[in-house]
């Protein structure tokens, strides 16, 4: 398999979750500008809608979407135990806090990195962030990860989300829990792999 990637983006939870799994495969990064990969090729040929992550299978078929990638993955290894079994309470669940991060997280941070975004824009996206960001630390009073004691793909794209706060002067040190958190999981081997082969450690 072939990961496309944006250095520190939200394709680092796949790049974490692959690194979990023990699952051969590649990266390869991706000029989101240009719109090429760093062989060259045309992204657009790969992933049509232009963004990242993109996993590239081994029968040349593309997944796209961060939370569809993070339950492929997840589902092509038992042993690491990366997301409950399909059909399962647990499952839906973790599909739920996916859609949780994506929606109400992930975009929520979307305005700070586009240029186009105004001031009334980022402030209700702070405004937003903030109420969220209490409620996961709350959940996270309880338990070390999500979905309790284990680790699991659900925490690779929260732990990739809540990274970056520091680009946009958000202090996660309101939520004591959000901090022991990401100190945990960022410690993870496969996590501290992710972020060298990234190069942001």
């Amino acid at each position: 398999m072939k990961l496309f990637y944006k250095a520190g983006a939200c394709s680092l939870a796949s790049h974490i979750a692959l690194r979990e799994s023990g699952l051969p495969f590649d990266i390869e990064a991706v000029d989101l500008q240009k719109k090429l990969t760093a062989s060259g090729a045309d992204f657009l040929q790969i992933n049509a809608k232009g963004y990242i992550p993109a996993l590239q299978l081994n029968s040349g078929e593309v997944l796209t979407e961060g939370a569809a990638i993070l339950q492929y993955i997840a589902d092509q290894t038992l042993i690491a135990r990366l997301a409950p079994v399909n059909g399962s309470i647990e499952r839906y669940r973790l599909q739920g806090w996916l859609n949780f991060i994506g929606t109400e997280l992930h975009k929520n941070f979307s305005p700070f990195f586009n240029p186009a975004a105004n001031s009334e824009w980022k402030a209700a996206a702070m405004a937003n962030l903030e109420r969220r960001l209490a409620y996961v630390a709350q959940q996270l009073e309880a338990t070390p990860y999500l979905l309790g004691d284990a680790f699991g793909i659900a925490d690779a794209y929260l732990f990739t989300v809540l990274g970056w706060a520091k680009h946009i002067d958000l202090d996660l040190g309101k939520w004591p829990a959000l901090v022991a958190y990401q100190t945990r999981v960022g410690a993870r081997a496969s996590v501290q792999a992710a972020m060298k082969a990234e190069g942001l450690i």
